[in-house]
């Protein structure tokens, strides 16, 4: 299987690019793992509508040409749906087993994200109702999809 993560903006914290390391490679043996940045737009603190739309689309058109045709789309989002880990372990298995082997993880920028990627996703998925970093949920995105790899080869895992 092929993960991919799109994100948007930099990643400037060495103790997360750390975590994100780590937890890349012992996933290595479960699956290609590419994490793909793309540039945020610089906008200034106080916008108006118009802008923070106009700001969600530029990232979002470079988010869109990341993604191939073929490519499964889970975006993350306040109001995706919450899953346990074990239900995120089973909806990676289904995708691998009925062969959707390129699986993309979409994190939008401190906006959100576009409707047009919205419109993509072919799921959405929450990790909580609160809102966080979104560098930080880089790394309790790939946290969760390596213990998604765990639980379904029923290796052990701390829990």
């Amino acid at each position: 299987m092929k993960i991919t993560i799109i994100t948007v903006g930099k990643l400037k914290e060495k103790y997360l690019k750390q975590g994100i390391e780590e937890y890349t490679k012992r996933l290595s043996p479960y699956a290609k793992v590419e994490v793909i940045e793309v540039p945020d737009e610089k906008a200034p603190e106080n916008l108006s509508e118009a802008q923070i739309l106009e700001v969600k689309q530029k990232e979002g058109e470079r988010i869109l040409s990341k993604i191939g045709h073929d490519t499964h789309v889970i975006t993350l989002e306040i109001n995706g749906q919450q899953l346990t880990s074990e239900k995120l372990a089973k909806k990676i298995d289904g995708l691998a087993t009925y062969g959707q082997s390129k699986v993309a993880f979409v994190i939008g920028g401190s906006l959100g994200l576009s409707d047009e990627v919205m419109e993509r996703s072919d799921f959405g998925l929450s990790f909580s109702k609160m809102t966080f970093p979104h560098q930080l949920m880089r790394l309790v995105l790939v946290e969760q999809v390596y213990r998604a790899f765990k639980i379904n080869r029923g290796e052990p895992y701390h829990k």
